[in-house]
């Protein structure tokens, strides 16, 4: 039996590589995940309740669109978070999660060929993996281009060839990153949002991280585009409560834009989507409707922030992050880094080369380690304290 080939040479995903390289060693001390990128914070008690007295809506069929209770709660969250006015019916679209709307927004909206020739999706180098495989599914050929620190570990799309981006139908912007915990400048939305203008591009902003910083909220792509009067469709915005109510089970998610875009999104859904179902459907209306939790919440991050500053201050090329929840600390080999805490600690890190792809026999990753700060305090403070020791014996 034959298999398709756009598939073939995807790598393997990330945690099955983890567990190939680490599984066949014994822990070298207690087990301590920072791998996954699992919130572990508690979400908010009243969850409880609303889904019990929702049950019965098990019962029935969910909507494809979202309740309109849930489009209203999440109109009104964007013009508190970023002062900008959404239409509810025709500009959000409810999504179970963002990888659904990530992946199924590229079948949606990318063309099969661009001036006779066929498409190109821009992603981050280190990326997201579902970005790789939505393009490769609608037969785009995927161009990784490289974020480092140099350039606030943003990818430079404009430096791209003209023709590349003549081709491009596209592009990948996670802000604030994973994993690297930057965050994009309002001039860098400005000039990208400017070059995608000119090359009708299509902007996926990727903003599962917007609401875990340290100060200052970081700003909203939509927000630019409406500021400066890009055309309504060309910006994609995907959010989640995944992060930001420490929900990842719930599903929960949506993406916002011009309403040809989520016309063409929500024709998509009507045939292949899931639903989110309704009782978790009304939880997700009084999340998103409550900010409490949301900055208690960030509280937490934000002490995680200090004492990683304190810990690896003096670690060479350490990058303080700016938002998110992961630490991208600087090794000689990330690789053998992870194998060599695991064998020592127990401490279980993600190597940074399995978010990335080799372009030019270089691997923007290679030299990195991803750190998840999801435990609790304590817990996350003794293994920043352990990989300090282990790895950077300064």
């Amino acid at each position: 039996m034959d298999f398709p080939e756009r598939f073939s040479n995807l790598p393997a995903y990330a945690f099955p590589r983890l567990r190939a390289l680490l599984d066949s060693h014994p822990a070298g001390g207690e087990v301590l995940h920072m791998s996954l990128g699992e919130p572990k914070h508690t979400f908010p008690s009243f969850v409880n309740d609303i889904l019990i007295d929702n049950i019965k809506g098990f019962n029935k069929y969910p909507s494809n669109d979202g309740t309109p209770e849930l489009l209203a709660s999440i109109s009104k969250w964007l013009n508190r978070r970023y002062g900008i006015t959404v239409t509810e019916e025709s500009e959000i679209i409810t999504l179970n999660g963002t990888r659904e709307g990530l992946f199924n927004a590229q079948i949606a909206l990318s063309p099969e060929t661009k001036f006779g020739k066929k498409t190109k999706v821009l992603i981050p180098n280190p990326f997201y993996q579902v970005y790789a495989v939505g393009a490769v599914t609608v037969g785009a050929e995927p161009v990784f281009v490289p974020a480092y620190k140099e350039n606030n570990f943003m990818p430079d799309y404009a430096g791209l060839p003209k023709d590349t981006l003549d081709q491009t139908s596209i592009l990948f912007l996670c802000s604030p990153t994973n994993p690297q915990g930057a965050v994009a400048s309002y001039e860098y939305w400005v000039e990208l949002i400017q070059l995608a203008e000119k090359y009708d591009i299509k902007i996926f902003a990727d903003e599962c991280y917007s609401e875990i910083y340290r100060d200052t909220a970081p700003i909203g792509a939509l927000q630019v585009a409406r500021e400066i009067g890009a055309d309504p469709e060309r910006v994609v915005v995907f959010h989640s409560l995944s992060k930001r109510s420490n929900l990842p089970g719930l599903r929960s998610g949506f993406a916002a834009s011009g309403p040809k875009n989520i016309a063409a999104m929500k024709q998509l859904r009507n045939y292949s989507g899931a639903p989110n179902p309704t009782p978790l459907q009304a939880v997700a209306t009084a999340v998103w409707s409550d900010e409490e939790h949301v900055i208690k919440n960030r509280l937490l991050y934000q002490e995680k922030f200090r004492v990683a500053d304190e810990i690896f201050a003096s670690v060479p090329g350490y990058n303080p992050p700016q938002a998110g929840f992961f630490l991208w600390l600087p090794v000689a080999n990330g690789e053998a880094a992870t194998l060599k805490l695991w064998k020592e600690t127990g401490v279980r890190v993600l190597p940074g080369a399995y978010l990335s792809r080799d372009v030019n026999s270089k691997n923007p990753g290679e030299k990195y380690i991803r750190v998840a700060m999801v435990a609790p305090l304590e817990d996350t403070k003794r293994g920043m304290q352990t990989i300090r020791e282990s790895l950077f014996k300064i």
